[in-house]
């Protein structure tokens, strides 16, 4: 049996405007580093046994000061990242219903059955996503950090708990940067979600 917590990176510099932040490399704000100072603060009495992230480098400086604070090697694996966003990256919704209404309309319909243009299928990052977690979970017994990003977090949320992956939008319709969201997995059971969006403290 494996909890693992599941972080949405801290903030960046796209926060403030909402913009799709997929495969690009986007920096922490201050307000992100914070964040990621206070998870650190957090995981040294959080009893770990390990500390994953996603090889983007917002989740990697964000799981960095919590490994270091556990005194923990951080390990990385490119299953863990955001989805391709395809033409919506960098754009906020308002842009993408302007430069491409009918798709923007299809994927607020249903995001899993239309991925945005150019975007990646969400099924198959739910796939790779969970796959990257049952992995880890077979690597450790206890509990285990994983900071990633908040639509593919969302969406293997639905996965493992038997939802369907088209209401991740709905049924999770936010992920702060830096809350906990635990599941618990046992082998060859459905996984039990413990907690989630749960805040670690304010960040003034």
């Amino acid at each position: 049996m494996t909890d693992l917590v599941l972080v949405r990176h801290g903030e960046t510099v796209w926060h403030a405007e909402n913009r799709y932040a997929g495969l690009s490399d986007v920096e922490l704000t201050p307000r992100g580093h914070d964040q990621a100072a206070l998870l650190a603060g957090w995981a040294v009495g959080a009893g770990l046994d390990g500390v994953w992230a996603s090889t983007l480098g917002r989740a990697r400086v964000t799981a960095a000061a919590a490994a270091g604070k556990a005194g923990l090697d951080l390990r990385t694996d490119a299953r863990l990242r955001e989805l391709d966003f395809g033409q919506g990256e960098g754009l906020t919704s308002a842009e993408m219903a302007a430069r491409f209404p009918e798709a923007r309309a299809a994927f607020e319909s249903d995001p899993a059955a239309h991925p945005l243009p150019g975007g990646e299928d969400p099924r198959e990052a739910a796939e790779r996503f969970v796959a990257a977690l049952h992995d880890i979970a077979a690597a450790h017994e206890g509990r285990v950090l994983v900071v990633a990003h908040t639509t593919a977090i969302r969406l293997a949320l639905c996965r493992l708990i038997g939802v369907p992956l088209g209401e991740y939008r709905r049924l999770f319709p936010r992920l702060d940067n830096c809350a906990l969201t635990e599941l618990r997995l046992r082998e060859g059971r459905r996984a039990a979600l413990l907690q989630y969006n749960s805040p670690i403290g304010a960040v003034r």
